[in-house]
């Protein structure tokens, strides 16, 4: 048995991906895409067929530059999203543009456009994880979006308090960055840290038991790993998101994961159940500072790669009416 096929029995393999192959090869229930991932798969000429449409979707808003760029990154994305869902039993998570981050009712108007976008192309809704930013903002419109039966995937999650805004707002699932919260601990203590004790696998451990404890429907699925004895101390986890390159190394390693995260064992140890309003939630967040920093990194840096995949949007664009 290799460490995947002992993985996939405790816990549902996510392929964190845009590359379809790669998505076929290792057969995860799931899949993510974001925009850097979607314009590194863009340049592959086996999905140019799919830039192409987008570009002549683009074309024929007859709208001014930015609208066509928006409309052919919402096109990428969902036909990107139609294929993935092709070669995958389950869902697909895709993401709402991290410039709206800070603007509620934005994030669902966006939100509902792709889903839109989706069942016009066939699909239904329940197999579509919106993502969203963790911010007060993106958990407040997840909370709508799942009163109307859109499912959310809350991501860019570092501190605790997001991970309880998020479960009390009753969003499908979360994504826990463990891989950068290591790399903030690793900056701050200036070296390694021991497998055993990394402090991003220790987040999610600590945020599995609380919901697990309390009984919270919101699933946790572990994303942003840097190494496979992350993904191994977190065998048990709902869900958890790996890219193809550590898909590769686990479906190439033989032996028999321990399950460390069981519901059956969850103890929220001193953590009590909370109960968060919005001025508790940003004090609560604002005195983590791991949390409060790579939150504002990652939107910054999930915004420059949407602002990169907009540029080839109008270069395409521009490449077809030239």
């Amino acid at each position: 048995m290799t460490l995947l096929e002992s993985l996939k029995q405790y816990t549902v393999v996510v392929a964190d991906t845009g590359d379809i192959e790669a998505i076929a090869r290792h057969r995860p229930r799931d899949a993510t895409t974001n925009p850097s991932l979607l314009y590194s798969a863009a340049q592959k000429p086996a999905y140019r067929h799919l830039v192409d449409r987008a570009v002549d979707i683009a074309q024929e808003s007859g709208r001014g530059q930015k609208e066509m760029a928006e409309e052919f990154t919402d096109h990428l994305f969902v036909s990107f999203g139609c294929e993935i869902l092709k070669v995958i039993p389950g869902r697909v998570s895709t993401e709402v543009d991290a410039s709206l981050s800070f603007d509620t009712e934005t994030t669902i108007a966006k939100a509902r456009k792709l889903i839109s976008l989706y069942e016009k192309a066939g699909v239904s809704r329940e197999r579509i994880l919106i993502k969203v930013a963790s911010t007060w903002e993106g958990i407040r419109a997840a909370n709508r979006l799942e009163q109307e039966g859109i499912h959310c995937n809350l991501t860019l999650l570092f501190s605790f308090a997001q991970a309880v805004a998020c479960a009390e707002a009753g969003v499908t699932l979360i994504s826990p960055f463990v891989g950068r919260i290591y790399d903030w601990y690793k900056k701050e203590r200036s070296g390694e840290i021991p497998a055993d004790q990394d402090p991003g696998v220790a987040s999610v451990t600590r945020i599995y038991n609380y919901y697990k404890s309390y009984g919270y429907k919101t699933q946790v699925m572990g994303a942003s790993f840097r190494n496979v004895h992350q993904i191994t101390h977190l065998a048990g986890a709902d869900l958890l998101t790996i890219s193809p390159d550590l898909l590769e190394k686990l479906d190439h390693e033989e032996g028999v994961l321990e399950r460390k995260l069981d519901p059956a064992h969850a103890d929220p140890g001193k953590d009590a159940k909370l109960h968060l309003d919005e001025k508790t939630f940003r004090w609560m967040h604002n005195e983590d500072a791991m949390g409060t920093e790579k939150l504002a990194e990652g939107i910054r840096k999930f915004n420059a790669d949407a602002r990169k995949l907009e540029s080839y949007a109008l270069s395409q664009v521009a490449e077809k009416v030239g």
